[in-house]
């Protein structure tokens, strides 16, 4: 890939970022490389209940934060019954009372799904109830099957298509700046405090990468479901980057999946269960995530088996310090700047129990 753009003049190096007050640079923590988040689903696994699902996010979150986590970030997705984050601004509101310190945000909010201004009230909500520890990450994929986006989208005459021209009126309602004459220019979304979350793009392919480098907006991708493209599109970021008042170089963090466990046969066995799901979801019969005896036994067809192994393969996965240097392989192979792992298995001790052992194995200095 390569950008379309006009070669930019280089910007004058900017003084380094206070990393406790910047809101957009993650912190290093401890002896950690590299910041390091959480991607969260509110998963629910075979067995459990949605109720048993959110009270573990909530204890992951507390968690996170006690471990040394700079960012917990929760998706939208609809119609699956294995994952409870359907509206991430109500679980976001929740996990903000139970945490004090640890950035909170989405990853994301589908913006083709909504209108705009209700998501500058709902962020402009949140930044008021938790200010300085918000992010609004954005996608432009429906993150469900074509029958539930429109059911979502009833009323909204604009698609993922027009992901342009939703997201610019979202800062001019973030922002307070629509111009004179625009039939919005009187209209403000409230509360709005002194400051407004951060916005981040988010993408699994091209367009978004080189939306955000444009837009001078700090950029995710999904690592974990598009491996393939990752290089090519952080690529396509950096070279179309131009310097905006939100960042002054690029700024980019990948997400990826983790299992951590005692032995590389443990944690395999732990992916397998989100392998399962996934190949499930794929064939659009989504439910709750199998546990791993149900994925062990499962009669995979020679086709499926190659999707579970070709799958597992873009997961880092093992013992916590073949996670950690797995981790920090991809990371200096991709050139990010932040890791955000996630860990979709079944199990909520399971996974709590994983990402504790990645944070230490990491490096990550844990608060008192």
């Amino acid at each position: 890939m390569t950008s379309e753009d006009e070669p930019q003049a280089s910007a004058p190096p900017a003084p380094p970022a206070d990393p406790i007050r910047d809101p957009i640079r993650g912190v290093i923590r401890g002896s950690a490389p590299a910041p390091l988040s959480i991607l969260d689903l509110a998963t629910v696994g075979a067995g459990y209940s949605p109720s048993q699902a959110l009270t573990a996010t909530t204890e992951l979150a507390r968690n996170a934060e006690r471990w040394g986590y700079h960012r917990f970030w929760v998706a939208e997705h609809h119609g699956m019954p294995g994952v409870a984050s359907s509206t991430p601004a109500v679980l976001l509101a929740h996990l903000g009372a139970h945490t004090s310190t640890l950035r909170l945000g989405s990853g994301g909010v589908m913006l083709p799904n909504h209108a705009p201004l209700a998501i500058a009230e709902q962020f402009g909500l949140l930044e008021s109830l938790h200010p300085g520890r918000i992010d609004l990450g954005l996608g432009r994929a429906p993150g469900t099957d074509q029958a539930t986006a429109r059911a979502l989208r009833r009323g909204l005459e604009e698609g993922p298509d027009e992901f342009p021209h939703q997201l610019s009126e979202l800062l001019h309602f973030m922002d307070g700046d629509f111009p004179d004459g625009h039939p919005y220019a009187r209209l403000s979304a409230v509360p709005r405090g002194d400051g407004r979350p951060p916005v981040w793009l988010l993408g699994s392919s091209g367009f978004s990468a080189r939306l955000a480098g444009r837009l001078g907006l700090p950029f995710a991708f999904a690592h974990h479901f598009s491996a393939a493209n990752t290089v090519p599109a952080l690529d396509l970021y950096r070279s179309s980057f131009r310097p905006s008042a939100v960042l002054d170089e690029p700024y980019a963090l990948i997400g990826v999946s983790a299992v951590a466990a005692d032995d590389e046969p443990q944690a395999r066995r732990l992916a397998r269960s989100a392998g399962l799901a996934m190949l499930q979801l794929r064939r659009g019969t989504p439910g709750l995530i199998p546990s791993p005896e149900t994925a062990a036994e499962y009669p995979y067809s020679p086709a499926e088996a190659d999707f579970i192994d070709d799958w597992l393969a873009n997961v880092v996965l093992g013992a916590p310090g073949d996670v950690a240097d797995g981790l920090e392989s991809l990371r200096k192979r991709t050139g990010a700047d932040e890791l955000m792992v996630t860990s979709h298995i079944h199990g909520h001790e399971a996974r709590q129990r994983s990402y504790g052992l990645i944070a230490q194995a990491y490096g990550l200095t844990p608060s008192r």
